[in-house]
């Protein structure tokens, strides 16, 4: 069992996402130290492809809560089915991204941490992406609580997150080792915060979401992502 993750890193963690707010895309975009060169680079959008067939077929609808939404990548594909959404991040510099991108009067923020912040409604979906990995083991029931809380009976559940793939983060980067749930992430300008990094098993997830209440299958993409449905019981 790993060793709990220190309060400070949580906060180190917020701190990091508050800085990179602005170079946050070039990972999602592969560019600059995130450019993996062609053949992974058509990997890595290949499998985004896939993960956002699966959220299409899904279809999220009604009222979703949307965590961590950062600058709105996956926030884009939820604005296709979505009635209202409720985007919940820690992070100001990326809410503004977030805000600036689409200005829709259908998009609620909330600036919260997510440690901390406990849903005062129910939705008709939730949905979040690579947030999940930066949950510690030791808070990973509380958080899959919290979900099922602000889920009604019946409603959606999709999430998405990494695989454990070198070529995913930048080359300057590595990944930490599988003793630890710290790994050092670096800014362009040579900054460097510790934050969290998990890469949960299916078998893990869908038995948290078994206690909590929710029925999920899990599958991975050909390299990148695991992607998670289902439903509150």
């Amino acid at each position: 069992m790993t060793a709990p993750v220190p309060e400070q890193v949580l906060a180190e963690m917020v701190d990091y996402y508050r800085a990179r707010a602005p170079e946050y895309n070039e990972w999602w975009l592969r560019q600059g130290r995130f450019n993996r060169g062609a053949e992974a680079n058509a990997r890595w959008f290949a499998d985004i492809e896939v993960v956002q067939a699966a959220l299409q077929d899904f279809a999220l609808k009604g009222d979703i809560l949307e965590l961590a939404p950062g600058t709105g990548n996956w926030t884009a594909e939820l604005l296709r089915t979505a009635q209202t959404i409720t985007a919940v991040d820690a992070s100001p510099e990326m809410v503004a991204i977030n805000r600036a991108c689409f200005q829709s009067e259908r998009i609620t923020y909330v600036i919260a941490d997510l440690f901390t912040w406990q849903p005062t409604r129910q939705y008709d979906a939730i949905f979040f992406s690579f947030w999940l990995s930066h949950v510690p083991h030791e808070r990973l029931a509380a958080f899959w609580r919290m979900v099922a809380t602000a889920l009604r009976p019946g409603g959606k559940l999709f999430f998405v997150d990494s695989l454990p793939e070198a070529t995913g983060t930048a080359h300057d980067q590595p990944l930490p080792a599988a003793s630890t749930q710290i790994m050092t992430r670096l800014l362009n300008d040579g900054r460097h915060y510790e934050i969290v990094k998990n890469f949960f098993d299916a078998t893990t997830l869908i038995n948290h979401c078994q206690a909590a209440g929710l029925t999920v299958t899990v599958q991975p993409t050909a390299a990148y992502f695991y992607y998670g449905m289902g439903t509150r019981n």
